[in-house]
């Protein structure tokens, strides 16, 4: 095949590949093996769903219903684009008997909207607003996957992980934020094996970059002082994204300006010094440099001095995480939590930062014990050897994935103290 996203070359039958694939899931779930022709964007995402202990007669949860959901939707960002998707692939939907779906960047689904027959087909699995379609709590589907891979992808068949699944096909693309480039969620066609054709993948794709061009445009204009945002979050340089800019910044001027915009009153060079450098021989040369060349990058007028300090507002993503953890919201909190503060960085006071961010989430998500929040935490890279979580994921999650993964940790850590 020349495209692994595709489900299926041209000329392909996708009545024999079909019963092809439901016997390679079978061998998968039953040896643990994957024959082909599974495609290799297929088999890693089951390897994924086995690892989050998703097993394949596993039906999606509900999650939210009602007034929450009305909420939870109307202050999402794609809601802004909801009229646009409609527009694009509301009436290919009905037309074919095909249902548009929209998710949010957990795979939770908001909107799943299209023909009234094939909405009530796919409520009878739970493939309904509200209900979380993840990876890591439905196994392999195509906005659970295009959001966990962030690319384009279409599941055909029994592709799906889970059985009640494998009657249907879908195509789905993810949505970014025109801004940061995170990921926000994915646009999805859902129905039956007629959306195994490459089109359809294209026209998600095309519907999805259609979304973000709008949602650029619908940016709001900024009232009051010029504000910037920063993006740090799992990622070694920041982005800072100011007046229609964004800028990649180097990592010791990341480390500076997460500093003084988490420190808004500003820092003296001496605290600068101690904040950004293990090794007390760096003298204030070296840090008037990298401001002077700061200075340079941010434009006139937005780096002061004596103390140094940003003359405008900066909000990043991680005060967003720690303002949601303060408000409860773990959910929310969880989901804007991209990965470690800048994790590259050693400079003490970034560190600490890092180290209190991740140490408050993940004592937050232990304490709420919601079993797909634990699951993506400890099947996300930051989150493989976290022990306390593998615990906690085993007393809501018994399986035997997550057994073997905590026995295997366990095991580790009784060697190291023999050691």
């Amino acid at each position: 095949m020349t495209d692994s996203w595709l489900a299926l070359e041209p000329g392909a039958d996708p009545v024999e590949r079909a019963r092809t694939l439901r016997r390679a899931h079978d061998t998968f779930t039953e040896a643990g093996t994957v024959p082909r022709p599974v495609r290799a964007v297929v088999a890693d995402s089951w390897r994924r769903s086995v690892r989050a202990g998703v097993g394949p007669d596993g039906t999606a949860s509900v999650e939210l219903t009602d007034g929450d959901l009305g909420a939870y939707r109307s202050e999402h960002p794609l809601a802004r684009v909801m009229p646009l998707v409609r527009e694009l692939l509301g009436t290919f939907a009905s037309d074919g008997e095909h249902l548009l779906a929209v998710c949010d960047a957990h795979g939770r689904l908001l909107w799943v909207e299209g023909h009234p027959a094939t909405r009530r087909r796919a409520g009878r699995m739970n493939f309904v607003p509200g209900a979380r379609w993840a990876e890591s709590a439905v196994g392999t589907n195509a906005p659970g996957t295009a959001v966990a891979v962030g690319r384009p992808v279409q599941v055909f068949a029994a592709e799906h992980f889970i059985r009640q699944v494998q009657p249907w096909t879908c195509a789905a693309a993810p949505v970014h934020d025109p801004r940061t480039g995170r990921v926000l969620g994915a646009v999805d066609i859902t129905g039956g094996d007629g959306l195994a054709h490459p089109h359809s993948l294209g026209f998600v794709q095309a519907v999805a970059r259609a979304a973000e061009s709008q949602l650029a445009l619908l940016t709001p204009e900024r009232s009051g002082p010029e504000s910037a945002e920063l993006t740090v979050l799992g990622r070694d340089e920041a982005l800072l994204s100011a007046e229609g800019r964004r800028v990649r910044l180097s990592r010791r001027h990341s480390e500076i300006v997460v500093l003084l915009a988490h420190h808004p009153e500003g820092l003296t060079g001496d605290e600068l010094l101690c904040a950004l450098y293990e090794d007390e021989t760096v003298t204030p040369v070296t840090l008037r440099a990298e401001m002077a060349r700061l200075r340079g990058i941010l434009g006139a007028g937005r780096l002061a001095s004596r103390p140094y300090r940003l003359t405008m507002p900066v909000e990043s993503d991680a005060t967003v995480v720690e303002r949601r953890l303060r408000a409860g919201a773990v959910t929310a909190a969880a989901t804007a939590y991209a990965g470690p503060l800048l994790p590259g960085s050693q400079a003490p006071a970034v560190a600490r930062l890092r180290r209190r961010l991740a140490d408050g989430l993940r004592a937050a998500l232990i304490s709420c014990g919601d079993p797909d929040l634990l699951a993506d935490w400890a099947h996300a890279p930051w989150g493989e050897d976290d022990l306390d979580v593998w615990r906690a994921l085993a007393a809501v999650r018994p399986t035997a994935a997550t057994g073997s993964r905590l026995a295997a940790l366990e095991s580790e850590l009784t060697a190291a103290d023999a050691w």
